[in-house]
């Protein structure tokens, strides 16, 4: 693996979490994080996404791993997601995209002829340590969360 000098120190932010509580990076040093950016609560490839983490929870766990959600939709928004998916992991509410510009997921999107900026569905894996380990950019879906799994599994065990 990569040696630490050459790594990034992940971001740090505060964010009104799911529970209602402020979150940030600090909070979770000592494990390490999954940190993903989507889109939009309650949509398809969003909640396809946010249930193959769910599912992986137990997993994650085992690997001494915590799954952090980040989208721009407010904490009520998250709430009914959770609740709606039956997620067991927080999700935080970047609603001013603050913290989507400090990981650059902002990007233009066009949508039915349409450009707009939007989150481009992305994954940091940050170390114990807070250092990113590494960087899903242009997520597809579809086995997405296998591959985090067993690149933690790999490298971070």
């Amino acid at each position: 693996m990569n040696d630490t000098l050459q790594l990034k120190k992940a971001p740090n932010f505060s964010l009104i979490g799911s529970d209602n509580n402020t979150h940030s990076i600090g909070d979770f040093l000592g494990k390490n994080i999954v940190l993903y950016f989507y889109p939009k609560d309650n949509t398809q490839g969003c909640t396809n996404e946010a249930i193959n983490f769910r599912d992986s929870k137990e997993i994650l766990d085992e690997l001494d791993t915590v799954i952090i959600g980040i989208s721009k939709d407010s904490v009520k928004s998250h709430e009914r997601f959770i609740e709606k998916q039956e997620l067991n992991f927080l999700l935080l509410a970047d609603e001013d995209k603050s913290v989507c510009q400090l990981y650059d997921v902002l990007k233009e999107k066009n949508m039915y002829g349409k450009k707009t900026i939007g989150i481009e569905r992305s994954t940091f894996i940050i170390n114990k340590d807070g250092y990113i380990v590494k960087e899903f950019r242009k997520v597809k879906v579809p086995g997405h969360v296998d591959t985090v799994v067993n690149f933690i599994k790999e490298n971070l065990v």
